[in-house]
Protein backbone atom coordinates (compact mmCIF):
# COMPACT_ATOMS: atom_id res chain seq x y z
CA UNK A 1 0.00 0.00 0.00
CA UNK A 2 1.19 3.46 -0.93
CA UNK A 3 1.42 5.91 2.06
CA UNK A 4 1.53 8.97 0.99
CA UNK A 5 0.53 10.89 -2.48
CA UNK A 6 3.10 13.29 -4.79
CA UNK A 7 5.40 10.31 -5.56
CA UNK A 8 5.89 12.48 -8.55
CA UNK A 9 9.05 13.77 -7.37
CA UNK A 10 10.58 10.21 -6.85
CA UNK A 11 9.00 7.81 -9.63
CA UNK A 12 8.95 8.35 -13.11
CA UNK A 13 6.33 8.10 -15.49
CA UNK A 14 5.46 5.03 -16.63
CA UNK A 15 2.74 3.35 -19.30
CA UNK A 16 1.50 -0.24 -19.09
CA UNK A 17 3.95 -2.25 -20.68
CA UNK A 18 3.62 -1.80 -24.85
CA UNK A 19 3.71 -4.60 -27.48
CA UNK A 20 6.66 -4.34 -29.92
CA UNK A 21 5.25 -2.73 -33.32
CA UNK A 22 5.79 -6.21 -35.16
CA UNK A 23 3.18 -7.89 -33.15
CA UNK A 24 1.21 -5.35 -33.01
CA UNK A 25 0.94 -5.41 -36.87
CA UNK A 26 0.06 -8.88 -36.75
CA UNK A 27 -2.84 -8.90 -34.85
CA UNK A 28 -5.78 -6.87 -33.66
CA UNK A 29 -4.98 -7.05 -29.50
CA UNK A 30 -4.36 -3.62 -28.26
CA UNK A 31 -1.64 -2.04 -27.33
CA UNK A 32 -0.76 -1.35 -24.06
CA UNK A 33 -0.74 -4.59 -21.78
CA UNK A 34 -2.79 -4.40 -18.48
CA UNK A 35 -0.34 -2.45 -15.35
CA UNK A 36 0.16 -4.43 -13.00
CA UNK A 37 -1.57 -3.93 -9.26
CA UNK A 38 1.53 -2.49 -8.05
CA UNK A 39 2.48 -0.61 -11.14
CA UNK A 40 -1.12 1.10 -11.02
CA UNK A 41 -0.51 2.02 -7.35
CA UNK A 42 2.67 3.45 -7.98
CA UNK A 43 1.53 5.76 -10.77
CA UNK A 44 -1.38 6.81 -9.18
CA UNK A 45 0.56 7.69 -6.36
CA UNK A 46 2.22 10.39 -8.09
CA UNK A 47 -0.43 12.28 -8.51
CA UNK A 48 -0.03 15.49 -6.71
CA UNK A 49 -3.99 16.03 -5.28
CA UNK A 50 -3.64 20.13 -6.04
CA UNK A 51 -6.43 22.01 -4.67
CA UNK A 52 -7.41 23.16 -8.40
CA UNK A 53 -7.38 19.72 -10.53
CA UNK A 54 -6.95 20.76 -13.80
CA UNK A 55 -7.46 16.81 -14.83
CA UNK A 56 -10.96 17.34 -13.92
CA UNK A 57 -11.71 20.77 -14.87
CA UNK A 58 -10.98 19.53 -18.76
CA UNK A 59 -12.35 16.47 -18.26
CA UNK A 60 -15.82 17.00 -20.39
CA UNK A 61 -17.61 14.75 -17.81
CA UNK A 62 -15.52 16.06 -14.79
CA UNK A 63 -14.34 12.95 -13.36
CA UNK A 64 -13.37 13.43 -9.72
CA UNK A 65 -9.58 12.03 -10.97
CA UNK A 66 -7.54 13.31 -7.92
CA UNK A 67 -10.38 10.92 -5.87
CA UNK A 68 -9.90 7.73 -7.71
CA UNK A 69 -6.58 8.08 -8.35
CA UNK A 70 -5.86 8.41 -4.48
CA UNK A 71 -7.85 5.54 -3.72
CA UNK A 72 -5.99 3.35 -6.27
CA UNK A 73 -2.96 3.99 -5.17
CA UNK A 74 -4.32 3.32 -1.49
CA UNK A 75 -5.12 -0.76 -2.96
CA UNK A 76 -9.08 0.40 -2.36
CA UNK A 77 -10.04 -0.78 -5.92
CA UNK A 78 -13.31 -1.32 -5.01
CA UNK A 79 -14.11 2.31 -3.81
CA UNK A 80 -12.12 3.78 -6.70
CA UNK A 81 -14.39 1.97 -9.35
CA UNK A 82 -17.14 3.34 -7.54
CA UNK A 83 -16.07 7.23 -7.54
CA UNK A 84 -15.10 6.66 -11.36
CA UNK A 85 -18.68 4.99 -12.25
CA UNK A 86 -20.62 7.63 -10.58
CA UNK A 87 -19.73 10.00 -13.17
CA UNK A 88 -18.74 8.40 -16.43
CA UNK A 89 -21.08 5.56 -17.59
CA UNK A 90 -17.99 4.01 -19.50
CA UNK A 91 -14.57 4.54 -17.96
CA UNK A 92 -13.53 0.99 -19.10
CA UNK A 93 -13.82 2.94 -22.55
CA UNK A 94 -12.56 6.16 -22.25
CA UNK A 95 -9.82 4.99 -20.53
CA UNK A 96 -8.76 3.36 -23.88
CA UNK A 97 -10.07 6.21 -26.54
CA UNK A 98 -9.75 9.35 -24.52
CA UNK A 99 -7.25 11.29 -26.32
CA UNK A 100 -6.00 11.78 -22.86
CA UNK A 101 -2.96 13.81 -23.96
CA UNK A 102 -5.24 16.66 -25.27
CA UNK A 103 -8.06 16.51 -22.17
CA UNK A 104 -6.96 15.17 -18.87
CA UNK A 105 -3.23 14.30 -19.18
CA UNK A 106 -2.57 17.22 -21.69
CA UNK A 107 -3.89 19.22 -18.24
CA UNK A 108 -1.94 17.49 -15.62
CA UNK A 109 -0.32 19.93 -12.84
CA UNK A 110 2.60 18.14 -12.80
CA UNK A 111 3.21 17.56 -16.53
CA UNK A 112 5.65 20.74 -17.32
CA UNK A 113 8.64 19.02 -15.83
CA UNK A 114 8.01 15.66 -14.45
CA UNK A 115 5.44 14.02 -17.10
CA UNK A 116 1.75 13.83 -16.44
CA UNK A 117 0.06 11.04 -14.06
CA UNK A 118 -1.36 7.95 -16.50
CA UNK A 119 -4.95 8.69 -15.83
CA UNK A 120 -6.30 6.53 -18.84
CA UNK A 121 -3.88 4.01 -18.77
CA UNK A 122 -5.28 4.09 -14.59
CA UNK A 123 -8.79 4.40 -15.47
CA UNK A 124 -8.71 1.04 -17.41
CA UNK A 125 -6.48 -1.13 -15.00
CA UNK A 126 -9.62 0.13 -12.21
CA UNK A 127 -12.61 -0.59 -14.43
CA UNK A 128 -11.38 -3.74 -15.99
CA UNK A 129 -10.32 -4.90 -12.68
CA UNK A 130 -14.00 -3.95 -11.18
CA UNK A 131 -15.08 -6.68 -13.86
CA UNK A 132 -13.37 -9.61 -13.73
CA UNK A 133 -14.14 -8.81 -10.03
CA UNK A 134 -18.03 -8.44 -10.95
CA UNK A 135 -18.59 -5.20 -9.45
CA UNK A 136 -19.81 -3.83 -12.07
CA UNK A 137 -23.96 -4.44 -11.79
CA UNK A 138 -26.69 -4.18 -14.19
CA UNK A 139 -28.86 -0.57 -13.84
CA UNK A 140 -31.60 -1.35 -11.17
CA UNK A 141 -34.38 1.43 -9.87
CA UNK A 142 -34.95 1.38 -6.61
CA UNK A 143 -38.55 1.59 -7.49
CA UNK A 144 -40.13 1.25 -11.08
CA UNK A 145 -42.13 3.69 -12.91
CA UNK A 146 -45.04 3.41 -15.42
CA UNK A 147 -43.92 6.16 -17.81
CA UNK A 148 -41.78 4.61 -20.40
CA UNK A 149 -38.75 6.49 -22.24
CA UNK A 150 -37.73 6.15 -26.04
CA UNK A 151 -33.85 6.35 -26.98
CA UNK A 152 -33.26 6.53 -31.16
CA UNK A 153 -29.51 5.32 -30.82
CA UNK A 154 -27.25 3.14 -29.17
CA UNK A 155 -23.95 5.20 -29.29
CA UNK A 156 -22.49 6.51 -26.59
CA UNK A 157 -24.90 9.48 -25.71
CA UNK A 158 -28.13 7.10 -26.07
CA UNK A 159 -26.34 4.33 -23.68
CA UNK A 160 -25.53 6.85 -21.32
CA UNK A 161 -28.99 8.56 -20.69
CA UNK A 162 -30.04 4.67 -21.27
CA UNK A 163 -28.82 3.70 -18.03
CA UNK A 164 -29.07 7.08 -16.19
CA UNK A 165 -33.02 6.68 -16.93
CA UNK A 166 -33.16 3.49 -15.91
CA UNK A 167 -31.84 3.86 -12.33
CA UNK A 168 -34.61 6.30 -12.01
CA UNK A 169 -36.91 3.66 -12.73
CA UNK A 170 -38.29 4.18 -16.14
CA UNK A 171 -39.01 1.62 -18.81
CA UNK A 172 -36.57 2.21 -21.50
CA UNK A 173 -36.64 1.16 -25.06
CA UNK A 174 -33.52 1.68 -27.05
CA UNK A 175 -34.09 1.98 -31.10
CA UNK A 176 -31.65 1.14 -33.32
CA UNK A 177 -31.14 0.65 -36.99
CA UNK A 178 -27.89 -1.81 -36.94
CA UNK A 179 -27.71 -5.47 -35.29
CA UNK A 180 -25.36 -4.73 -32.44
CA UNK A 181 -25.58 -2.32 -29.53
CA UNK A 182 -22.59 0.27 -29.71
CA UNK A 183 -22.94 2.51 -32.59
CA UNK A 184 -19.45 3.64 -33.54
CA UNK A 185 -17.48 2.04 -30.98
CA UNK A 186 -18.66 -1.30 -32.20
CA UNK A 187 -18.63 -0.29 -35.96
CA UNK A 188 -16.04 2.81 -36.25
CA UNK A 189 -13.34 2.34 -33.94
CA UNK A 190 -10.56 -0.95 -34.51
CA UNK A 191 -10.55 -3.63 -32.28
CA UNK A 192 -6.56 -2.50 -31.43
CA UNK A 193 -8.41 0.43 -29.56
CA UNK A 194 -11.38 -0.67 -28.21
CA UNK A 195 -11.63 -4.73 -28.19
CA UNK A 196 -15.24 -5.82 -29.32
CA UNK A 197 -16.60 -7.92 -25.86
CA UNK A 198 -15.69 -4.23 -24.16
CA UNK A 199 -18.47 -3.11 -25.79
CA UNK A 200 -20.82 -6.31 -26.14
CA UNK A 201 -20.58 -7.16 -22.35
CA UNK A 202 -22.16 -3.02 -21.72
CA UNK A 203 -24.88 -4.48 -23.88
CA UNK A 204 -25.58 -7.56 -21.96
CA UNK A 205 -25.21 -5.57 -19.17
CA UNK A 206 -27.73 -3.39 -19.55
CA UNK A 207 -30.40 -5.65 -21.09
CA UNK A 208 -29.81 -7.89 -17.69
CA UNK A 209 -31.11 -4.56 -15.99
CA UNK A 210 -33.87 -4.14 -18.05
CA UNK A 211 -33.14 -1.59 -20.68
CA UNK A 212 -35.20 -3.51 -23.69
CA UNK A 213 -32.80 -3.22 -26.94
CA UNK A 214 -34.66 -3.14 -30.61
CA UNK A 215 -31.82 -3.74 -32.80
CA UNK A 216 -32.56 -3.40 -37.07
CA UNK A 217 -35.26 -0.67 -36.49
CA UNK A 218 -35.01 1.95 -38.67
CA UNK A 219 -36.67 5.23 -37.75
CA UNK A 220 -39.00 6.20 -40.87
CA UNK A 221 -38.76 2.48 -42.00
CA UNK A 222 -39.97 0.01 -39.56
CA UNK A 223 -41.66 3.11 -37.01
CA UNK A 224 -42.33 6.09 -37.31
CA UNK A 225 -41.10 9.24 -34.80
CA UNK A 226 -44.98 9.85 -34.57
CA UNK A 227 -45.48 6.51 -33.17
CA UNK A 228 -42.74 6.63 -30.93
CA UNK A 229 -44.25 9.72 -29.54
CA UNK A 230 -47.53 8.56 -28.96
CA UNK A 231 -45.68 5.28 -27.25
CA UNK A 232 -43.34 6.60 -24.90
CA UNK A 233 -43.81 9.63 -22.46
CA UNK A 234 -40.52 11.22 -23.65
CA UNK A 235 -37.90 10.66 -26.90
CA UNK A 236 -34.44 11.02 -27.30
CA UNK A 237 -32.68 11.59 -30.33
CA UNK A 238 -29.15 10.37 -30.31
CA UNK A 239 -28.29 9.38 -34.07
CA UNK A 240 -24.99 10.59 -34.24
CA UNK A 241 -23.83 11.44 -37.55
CA UNK A 242 -22.67 9.04 -40.15
CA UNK A 243 -22.85 10.90 -43.70
CA UNK A 244 -18.76 10.76 -44.68
CA UNK A 245 -17.53 14.36 -46.28
CA UNK A 246 -16.63 13.44 -49.86
CA UNK A 247 -13.51 16.13 -51.44
CA UNK A 248 -14.40 17.73 -54.37
CA UNK A 249 -11.41 16.48 -57.12
CA UNK A 250 -11.28 14.64 -60.57
CA UNK A 251 -11.12 10.48 -59.60
CA UNK A 252 -13.97 10.21 -56.74
CA UNK A 253 -16.29 8.00 -58.77
CA UNK A 254 -12.87 5.51 -59.70
CA UNK A 255 -13.38 1.97 -58.02
CA UNK A 256 -11.00 1.85 -55.19
CA UNK A 257 -11.76 5.43 -53.85
CA UNK A 258 -13.66 4.58 -50.41
CA UNK A 259 -15.55 6.26 -47.53
CA UNK A 260 -13.35 5.52 -44.33
CA UNK A 261 -16.90 4.22 -42.34
CA UNK A 262 -17.41 2.03 -45.39
CA UNK A 263 -13.91 0.90 -44.88
CA UNK A 264 -14.00 0.53 -40.95
CA UNK A 265 -17.35 -1.03 -41.05
CA UNK A 266 -16.28 -3.92 -43.20
CA UNK A 267 -12.84 -4.50 -41.31
CA UNK A 268 -15.16 -4.67 -37.97
CA UNK A 269 -17.60 -6.98 -39.16
CA UNK A 270 -15.39 -9.36 -40.44
CA UNK A 271 -13.63 -9.30 -37.12
CA UNK A 272 -16.87 -9.95 -35.47
CA UNK A 273 -17.72 -12.87 -37.68
CA UNK A 274 -20.07 -11.70 -40.28
CA UNK A 275 -20.06 -12.47 -43.79
CA UNK A 276 -18.95 -9.15 -45.69
CA UNK A 277 -18.94 -9.43 -49.61
CA UNK A 278 -17.02 -6.15 -50.27
CA UNK A 279 -14.44 -7.44 -47.92
CA UNK A 280 -14.48 -11.23 -49.12
CA UNK A 281 -14.00 -9.42 -52.72
CA UNK A 282 -11.41 -7.15 -51.57
CA UNK A 283 -13.15 -3.83 -52.39
CA UNK A 284 -12.60 -2.70 -48.99
CA UNK A 285 -9.54 -4.88 -47.83
CA UNK A 286 -6.30 -3.35 -47.91
CA UNK A 287 -4.09 -6.76 -48.26
CA UNK A 288 -1.45 -6.48 -50.80
CA UNK A 289 -2.40 -2.86 -51.61
CA UNK A 290 -0.68 0.81 -51.58
CA UNK A 291 -3.05 2.62 -49.39
CA UNK A 292 -3.09 6.37 -49.19
CA UNK A 293 -5.83 7.80 -46.35
CA UNK A 294 -6.06 11.55 -47.02
CA UNK A 295 -7.06 13.33 -43.37
CA UNK A 296 -5.47 14.03 -40.37
CA UNK A 297 -7.87 13.14 -37.58
CA UNK A 298 -8.50 10.12 -35.31
CA UNK A 299 -10.57 8.54 -38.36
CA UNK A 300 -7.73 9.21 -40.59
CA UNK A 301 -5.17 6.76 -38.36
CA UNK A 302 -8.01 4.23 -37.12
CA UNK A 303 -7.70 3.69 -41.25
CA UNK A 304 -4.05 3.83 -41.47
CA UNK A 305 -3.25 1.05 -38.77
CA UNK A 306 -6.24 -1.02 -39.89
CA UNK A 307 -4.70 -1.02 -43.51
CA UNK A 308 -1.49 -2.22 -41.60
CA UNK A 309 -2.92 -4.97 -39.92
CA UNK A 310 -4.87 -6.19 -43.01
CA UNK A 311 -1.26 -6.49 -44.67
CA UNK A 312 -1.02 -3.80 -47.02
CA UNK A 313 2.02 -3.25 -49.16
CA UNK A 314 2.59 0.43 -48.08
CA UNK A 315 0.30 3.04 -45.98
CA UNK A 316 0.78 6.67 -46.81
CA UNK A 317 -1.37 9.28 -44.72
CA UNK A 318 -1.87 12.74 -46.67
CA UNK A 319 -2.51 15.74 -44.78
CA UNK A 320 -3.04 18.98 -45.82
CA UNK A 321 -1.41 20.81 -42.26
CA UNK A 322 1.91 19.39 -40.74
CA UNK A 323 2.44 17.17 -37.60
CA UNK A 324 1.69 19.82 -35.07
CA UNK A 325 -1.77 21.07 -36.16
CA UNK A 326 -2.71 17.27 -36.69
CA UNK A 327 -6.51 17.22 -35.18
CA UNK A 328 -5.78 13.62 -34.12
CA UNK A 329 -4.20 12.00 -31.10
CA UNK A 330 -0.28 12.33 -31.13
CA UNK A 331 -0.44 9.34 -29.39
CA UNK A 332 -1.88 7.14 -32.43
CA UNK A 333 0.28 9.24 -35.13
CA UNK A 334 3.02 8.00 -33.20
CA UNK A 335 1.39 4.57 -32.79
CA UNK A 336 1.21 4.64 -36.45
CA UNK A 337 4.94 6.02 -37.45
CA UNK A 338 5.98 3.22 -35.08
CA UNK A 339 3.94 0.75 -37.83
CA UNK A 340 5.47 1.80 -40.45
CA UNK A 341 2.83 4.44 -41.75
CA UNK A 342 4.43 6.91 -44.31
CA UNK A 343 2.91 10.29 -43.21
CA UNK A 344 2.83 13.43 -45.95
CA UNK A 345 2.88 16.02 -44.21
CA UNK A 346 1.43 19.34 -46.00
CA UNK A 347 -0.10 17.64 -48.87
CA UNK A 348 -3.43 17.92 -50.67
CA UNK A 349 -5.21 15.80 -53.52
CA UNK A 350 -5.57 17.36 -56.12
CA UNK A 351 -7.16 14.51 -58.10
CA UNK A 352 -7.16 10.85 -57.90
CA UNK A 353 -5.75 9.28 -61.44
CA UNK A 354 -6.95 5.23 -63.47
CA UNK A 355 -9.19 4.15 -65.63
CA UNK A 356 -11.96 2.66 -64.29
CA UNK A 357 -10.04 1.83 -61.25
CA UNK A 358 -7.95 4.60 -59.22
CA UNK A 359 -4.20 3.95 -59.83
CA UNK A 360 -2.67 7.03 -58.37
CA UNK A 361 -3.27 10.58 -56.29
CA UNK A 362 -1.96 13.35 -57.49
CA UNK A 363 -1.07 15.74 -54.81
CA UNK A 364 0.42 19.19 -53.98
CA UNK A 365 2.66 20.95 -51.97
CA UNK A 366 1.11 23.29 -49.27
CA UNK A 367 2.41 25.76 -47.00
CA UNK A 368 1.00 27.25 -44.03
CA UNK A 369 -0.15 31.29 -44.50
CA UNK A 370 -1.79 33.83 -42.13
CA UNK A 371 -4.80 32.52 -39.58
CA UNK A 372 -7.94 32.51 -40.68
CA UNK A 373 -11.17 34.16 -38.58
CA UNK A 374 -11.02 30.97 -35.85
CA UNK A 375 -7.09 31.56 -35.26
CA UNK A 376 -6.02 28.88 -37.49
CA UNK A 377 -3.46 28.76 -40.33
CA UNK A 378 -4.64 28.33 -43.34
CA UNK A 379 -3.25 26.27 -45.77
CA UNK A 380 -2.35 27.74 -49.65
CA UNK A 381 -0.57 25.43 -52.07
CA UNK A 382 2.76 25.90 -53.39
CA UNK A 383 2.65 26.15 -57.12
CA UNK A 384 4.50 23.41 -59.06
CA UNK A 385 5.06 21.02 -56.77
CA UNK A 386 2.55 18.86 -57.39
CA UNK A 387 3.69 15.02 -57.09
CA UNK A 388 2.38 11.24 -57.48
CA UNK A 389 2.13 8.68 -55.76
CA UNK A 390 0.74 4.87 -56.56
CA UNK A 391 -2.63 3.79 -55.25
CA UNK A 392 -4.95 1.54 -55.91
CA UNK A 393 -6.98 2.05 -52.67
CA UNK A 394 -7.87 5.10 -51.47
CA UNK A 395 -9.65 5.79 -47.99
CA UNK A 396 -11.03 9.21 -47.55
CA UNK A 397 -10.75 10.11 -43.96
CA UNK A 398 -12.74 13.94 -43.80
CA UNK A 399 -15.21 13.89 -41.02
CA UNK A 400 -18.74 12.97 -41.10
CA UNK A 401 -21.82 15.18 -41.60
CA UNK A 402 -25.78 15.00 -40.20
CA UNK A 403 -27.84 13.32 -42.31
CA UNK A 404 -30.92 14.51 -43.15
CA UNK A 405 -33.16 13.66 -40.05
CA UNK A 406 -36.41 15.65 -40.54
CA UNK A 407 -36.66 13.67 -43.71
CA UNK A 408 -35.08 10.24 -43.02
CA UNK A 409 -38.24 10.49 -40.10
CA UNK A 410 -41.27 11.94 -41.66
CA UNK A 411 -40.93 14.97 -39.14
CA UNK A 412 -40.15 18.23 -41.05
CA UNK A 413 -41.36 20.21 -37.64
CA UNK A 414 -37.40 18.91 -36.69
CA UNK A 415 -35.25 22.16 -36.46
CA UNK A 416 -31.82 22.03 -37.45
CA UNK A 417 -28.93 24.22 -37.74
CA UNK A 418 -27.12 25.62 -41.12
CA UNK A 419 -24.69 22.07 -40.48
CA UNK A 420 -27.70 19.89 -40.60
CA UNK A 421 -27.35 18.94 -36.90
CA UNK A 422 -30.93 19.55 -34.74
CA UNK A 423 -31.56 22.55 -32.89
CA UNK A 424 -32.68 21.95 -29.07
CA UNK A 425 -33.00 24.49 -26.40
CA UNK A 426 -29.71 24.44 -24.78
CA UNK A 427 -31.27 24.84 -21.34
CA UNK A 428 -33.71 22.04 -21.75
CA UNK A 429 -32.13 20.18 -24.85
CA UNK A 430 -35.67 19.50 -26.13
CA UNK A 431 -35.89 20.35 -30.01
CA UNK A 432 -38.88 22.09 -31.18
CA UNK A 433 -41.13 18.96 -30.88
CA UNK A 434 -42.46 19.07 -27.16
CA UNK A 435 -41.07 15.69 -25.36
CA UNK A 436 -38.71 14.90 -27.51
CA UNK A 437 -34.91 16.15 -26.54
CA UNK A 438 -31.78 15.44 -28.90
CA UNK A 439 -27.74 14.68 -27.49
CA UNK A 440 -24.60 13.89 -28.50
CA UNK A 441 -23.00 14.08 -31.77
CA UNK A 442 -26.91 15.10 -33.61
CA UNK A 443 -26.54 18.29 -31.89
CA UNK A 444 -22.84 19.08 -31.34
CA UNK A 445 -21.41 17.60 -34.66
CA UNK A 446 -18.85 15.06 -34.75
CA UNK A 447 -16.97 14.97 -31.17
CA UNK A 448 -15.66 12.77 -28.98
CA UNK A 449 -17.23 9.37 -27.11
CA UNK A 450 -17.10 11.17 -23.51
CA UNK A 451 -18.42 13.86 -25.07
CA UNK A 452 -21.50 12.08 -26.14
CA UNK A 453 -21.58 10.22 -22.61
CA UNK A 454 -21.45 13.41 -20.95
CA UNK A 455 -24.59 14.99 -23.54
CA UNK A 456 -26.48 11.55 -22.87
CA UNK A 457 -26.03 12.11 -18.91
CA UNK A 458 -27.55 15.76 -19.37
CA UNK A 459 -30.52 15.06 -21.46
CA UNK A 460 -30.81 12.14 -19.15
CA UNK A 461 -31.55 14.88 -16.16
CA UNK A 462 -33.81 17.01 -18.42
CA UNK A 463 -35.97 14.54 -19.19
CA UNK A 464 -36.80 13.30 -15.86
CA UNK A 465 -37.52 16.65 -15.09
CA UNK A 466 -39.84 17.09 -17.93
CA UNK A 467 -41.93 13.49 -17.27
CA UNK A 468 -42.14 14.76 -13.54
CA UNK A 469 -43.60 18.08 -14.44
CA UNK A 470 -45.49 16.50 -16.97
CA UNK A 471 -47.11 14.06 -14.09
CA UNK A 472 -47.60 16.66 -11.57
CA UNK A 473 -49.35 19.06 -14.65
CA UNK A 474 -51.87 15.68 -15.30
CA UNK A 475 -52.45 14.60 -11.19
CA UNK A 476 -53.64 18.54 -10.64
CA UNK A 477 -55.82 18.24 -13.76
CA UNK A 478 -57.50 15.32 -12.71
CA UNK A 479 -57.48 16.42 -9.03
CA UNK A 480 -60.06 19.94 -10.37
Amino acid sequence: MVERMLQFVRLEQRQPDKRTAEERRGDWNEVYNQFKPADAADQASRCSQCGVPFCSVHCPLNNNIPDWLKLTAEGRLEEAYEVSAATNTFPEICGRICPQDRLCEGNCVIEKGFESVTIGAVEKYVTDTAWEKGWVQPPKPVREREQSIGIIGAGPAGLAAAERLRILGYQVHVYDRYDRVGGLMIYGIPSFKLEKEVVLRRHAQFEAGGIHFHLNCMIGRDVTLAELRARHSALLVATGVYKSRDIDVPGTHLSGVVAALDYLTASNRHGLGDRVPEFESGALNAAGRNVVVVGGGDTAMDCVRTAVRQGAASVTCLYRRDKANMPGSLREVKNAEEEGVHFEWLAAPEAFEGVGHVGAVRSIRMHLGLPDATGRQQVEPIPGSAFKQPADLVIKALGFDPEDLPAMFGEPALGVSRWGTLKIDHRTMMTALPGVFAAGDIVRGASLVVWGIRDGRDAAEQMHAFVEAQTASSLAVAAE
